[in-house]
């Protein structure tokens, strides 16, 4: 089995849209093994968000990001990688297939609505992140 990281943003929390997509998840076979609602600081942000530091996108994906709660899950399924983002649909939600998480609830391209890790390497990285005990 294969873990990953799944997170559901600002955008999606606020406008009540988290118990759906969880439903989503679940009715799409993931196992959801830790998940904890939180409020990333602005500083946690740009930890996490590291890798993209020199894109011009990052202060405001960061800002975005730790502007209100999130709920952060580690998921699990045979090639979950893979799965996860198939079922989040393309990054912009005008482009995102009408059966993913983006095409309901994502509002444009930066409020995306959920993220998740894109390789193995990154889904150990951002689970250590956030839930160090599961190493």
């Amino acid at each position: 089995m294969e873990k990953t990281l799944g997170i559901i943003k600002p955008d999606a929390v606020a406008a009540h849209h988290s118990g759906n997509i969880i439903a989503m998840i679940e009715k799409n076979g993931f196992t959801i093994v830790r998940m904890q609602k939180m409020h990333l600081s602005k500083k946690q942000a740009e930890q996490f968000y590291a890798v993209h530091k020199e894109r011009p996108f990052f202060g405001e994906m960061t800002s975005f990001i730790s502007s209100g709660p999130v709920i952060v899950m580690v998921l699990e399924k045979n090639d979950a990688i893979k799965a996860w983002r198939d079922l989040m649909g393309a990054t912009d939600p005008k482009k995102a297939a009408p059966h993913t998480i983006r095409a309901h609830y994502a509002i444009d391209i930066g409020k995306n609505a959920v993220h998740g890790s894109d390789a193995p390497e990154t889904a150990a990285e951002e689970i250590a992140f956030f839930f160090p005990d599961l190493k």
